[in-house]
């Protein structure tokens, strides 16, 4: 018996010794957490007071429904697709309603979800009469054997699970459609820009929550890049660059999204927090504003690890940001000198108005 004792704790001590760094144990009930963001790139001198007084507005409004989610002891993946489906129906960002316009003037959006404790996930790219994305790129995680759908497929899949098809009409604003405009002007030398404008467009959205159980999940949805060709996707749909989460962290991104793609920024945060033991703030810094900027992008990020900690990195003029306390009271921000709870901004903030989507 003496023996079998001594192995027992033998075994016990190297489990502990062979469990990843980062990987501490938690209580099973956890403090509800929810961050947003409705992306990076954000230029001062292009929103009107009104501009940022509604876009404010619509950030909180995703914070408290989201976050009703959880107070209500739904799981994380409600809390992300609640908070989505409303930034998706605003005008204001590149996701859904807001999207932006390809060269040939469609919309084409993208979207992934993905649970962390399961590492379940769902994606579509490309999808041209979905309302909102989000809830299809969850359909196609539990309802399809599949982790990505695109295109025709993927509404083909979204009309048998009966979503409603949106006509091309619902997704067009005047704001995009100038922006195409002016994008295709300067494409053609008949207007100046500085630095290729096209890219500067942004509103990528993305939502990270962490649930009473102690649960991670995490999702983006976007329209991509304005006047983008051939069908182009980013990273927002692909697993492992835009979004990502699992036991232990959760991100979702807004940029440049080649260079997400990469870096594989979404799974080295977080392979950063579970192997290095870092927290959201320092391991976004390192590939948001460390590997992606080396290679030349710009951009922004959430960051949230299993303890609630949670960070905004980010090397833009700004990025439309938030979280939501314990008392139900969210906290906004739309630029870099606000200075919110878990900003992560480069040492020198030289590229201020760099591109980005």
């Amino acid at each position: 018996m003496r023996q079998m004792i001594v192995l027992g704790v033998l075994a016990a001590t190297f489990s502990l010794a062979a469990a990843p760094v980062g990987a501490q144990s938690r209580s099973k009930v956890s403090k509800p957490v929810l961050v947003i963001h409705g992306g990076a790139g954000v230029i001062r001198r292009e929103n009107s007071k009104n501009d940022d007084a509604a876009i404010r507005k619509v950030l909180e409004t995703a914070l408290r429904n989201g976050y009703g989610e959880l107070q209500a002891g739904k799981p994380a993946l409600d809390a992300v697709t609640a908070a989505i489906t409303v930034l998706e129906d605003s005008p204001y960002f590149n996701a859904g309603k807001g999207a932006v316009f390809t060269h040939e003037g469609r919309n084409e959006l993208d979207s992934s979800i993905m649970e962390g404790h399961t590492q379940r996930a769902g994606a579509v790219a490309g999808v041209q009469h979905i309302k909102n994305p989000i809830l299809l790129a969850r359909a196609v995680m539990d309802k399809s054997p599949h982790v990505m759908l695109v295109g025709k497929g993927a509404e083909t899949f979204a009309k048998a699970q009966g979503f409603t098809m949106m006509p091309t009409s619902y997704f067009h604003t005047e704001k995009r459609a100038g922006q195409l405009r002016k994008a295709q002007l300067q494409e053609a030398g008949k207007q100046v820009a500085a630095g290729p404008e096209y890219l500067r467009y942004i509103g990528t959205v993305g939502a990270l929550a962490l649930d009473s159980a102690g649960n991670l999940a995490a999702g983006t949805s976007t329209g991509g890049m304005s006047n983008k060709r051939w069908n182009r996707v980013g990273d927002s749909p692909i697993i492992g660059a835009g979004t990502w989460a699992d036991k232990q962290c959760a991100f979702s991104g807004t940029g440049w999204g080649e260079y997400y793609i990469r870096t594989a920024a979404a799974r080295m945060t977080c392979a950063r927090v579970e192997f290095e033991g870092e927290s959201a703030a320092a391991a976004g810094a390192a590939i948001v504003n460390g590997d992606i900027v080396n290679l030349g992008g710009n951009g922004g990020a959430i960051v949230m690890t299993a303890d609630g900690d949670f960070a905004f990195p980010f090397n833009t003029e700004g990025m439309y940001r938030g979280w939501i306390d314990a008392s139900g009271q969210p906290h906004v921000a739309l630029y870099v000198d606000e200075g919110l709870r878990g900003d992560v901004l480069p040492a020198a903030q030289a590229t201020l108005d760099a591109p980005v989507r």
